[in-house]
């Protein structure tokens, strides 16, 4: 096996060296047992590829133990702009010509067996759909944040990924940074006191009202596909691409946007990662017009430990405060400057370390089988932060969470909002 696997990957090489479109070999087949081998080459698709998912994949396709071979995209102008753009990467890095294929259909990419992993940067709202489908195909998963529409589909993903056996990032790239590690590490050590508060703010963007205006859907766009599981609604481009975030069915704007980091780094902090807030109450106010989301944002969370966490949308970043002192954790900056200059000792909580960035991270967890920096289940307890948030503000009163049951104790109405229904026939 071990032979034909070096035949294999031979034969793959020398077509990417003699400039032709790759013979397609994907790790599993040559010769991944548990880990692989360092010289095995990670073949990728990427659904989603406008904007975010552009990004993502300029950091992937510069990686010489990876081949994009798989472009999806709704949008058959960004399709075709971005394939021809990542083709011609390659072109220049010399391994090969045509490397990458333009899909409209997801499911196209699904059936593939060549594909090892898919970065899925798509709106929100097709998020949970996408990665239990590529797990469920056996595909490894980097999926963009916030990880889920609902808290519903956070618990499915995370069996999704256990039952598959799947590696699996969320895309909250803070996990892999040293600023956001050291300042949690503060805390979790108690170098300033006992955690009392920790203040988070979600940022907001300055949103003009839009009227649900209709227009024709462009002739590039396969708008019923851009819709997905989502309820049917009427094109107007304000309703798309970036603007997606401030539109309720697709998104839970800003909270789950810039709050999705914000509140990922609180929970770090604190040491919630595997649970959650037992009361939420909140106030807000929405946009008015096309977008339904949150304007502005006042959210009081607490924490079984007695921490208290408050929301806002009146500045961007995350401190905790204890009763010896406090950090920043975006600035790392604090007081006593001695909680951040010395570094964690032996017998100390010393949090995940990402050799690399957040996709380093997730490629080098695809080779080994590791757990990655964001893995399912932390993505789906920040996730469910936001989401806690949003319904409390929705509802305009303070709710109970029981964070083991996943459920509001007692309180029908609050628990129908956990979830949302599908449209045929793109179900989980």
């Amino acid at each position: 096996m071990r032979q034909a696997g070096r035949m294999a990957r031979r034969g793959f090489l020398g077509a990417l060296a003699a400039g032709a479109a790759p013979l397609v070999v994907p790790a599993s087949a040559l010769g991944r047992s548990g880990s692989m081998s360092p010289n095995d080459r990670i073949l990728a698709a990427a659904i989603g590829v406008r904007g975010r998912g552009n990004d993502l994949m300029k950091t992937l396709v510069r990686h010489k133990d990876t081949m994009l071979l798989a472009v999806c995209d709704v949008d058959q102008k960004v399709r075709e702009q971005r394939t021809a753009e990542y083709n011609k990467s390659y072109e220049e890095q010399e391994r090969g010509r045509n490397v990458a294929s333009g899909f409209n259909d997801y499911r196209e990419v699904m059936e593939r067996t060549d594909i090892d992993v898919v970065v899925i940067a798509t709106p929100d709202h097709w998020h949970a759909v996408l990665a239990i489908a590529a797990m469920r195909s056996g595909k490894d998963v980097y999926c963009e944040k916030p990880m889920t529409l609902t808290i519903a589909e956070g618990r499915a993903m995370v069996e999704a990924a256990a039952r598959y056996r799947r590696v699996f990032q969320v895309g909250s790239q803070r996990r892999s940074e040293e600023r956001p590690r050291r300042a949690c590490e503060a805390v979790r050590n108690g170098r300033i006191g006992k955690l009392v508060r920790v203040e988070v703010g979600v940022g907001m963007r300055p949103v003009k009202p839009e009227p649900d205006a209709v227009e024709p859907v462009p002739p590039e766009l396969d708008y019923e596909l851009w819709l997905g599981p989502a309820p049917w609604a009427p094109y107007c481009a304000k309703r798309c691409h970036y603007n997606f975030r401030f539109v309720r069915d697709y998104s839970g704007g800003e909270m789950t946007n810039f709050g999705a980091h914000f509140f990922d780094v609180a929970q770090w902090g604190i040491g919630a990662d595997d649970s959650g807030p037992v009361e939420v109450e909140g106030k807000g106010e929405f946009f008015e017009g096309l977008y339904d989301t949150f304007s502005k944002v006042d959210l009081t969370y607490r924490y079984a430990n007695g921490v208290v966490m408050t929301g806002t949308h009146k500045f961007s970043g995350c401190k905790f405060i204890g009763t010896e002192g406090w950090v920043d954790a975006d600035r790392l900056v604090g007081e006593p400057a001695s909680a951040l200059a010395a570094p964690v000792g032996p017998g100390e909580v010393q949090l995940y370390r990402s050799r690399g960035g957040h996709m380093e991270n997730f490629l080098e967890c695809v080779r080994t089988r590791g757990l990655t920096a964001a893995p399912a289940e932390v993505g789906h307890r920040s996730a469910t932060v936001c989401h806690l948030g949003n319904i409390a503000m929705i509802l305009g009163r303070k709710l109970r969470w029981d964070p083991k049951a996943e459920e509001f104790p007692g309180d029908e109405e609050a628990n129908r909002l956990r979830q949302r229904p599908y449209r045929q026939p793109y179900v989980l």
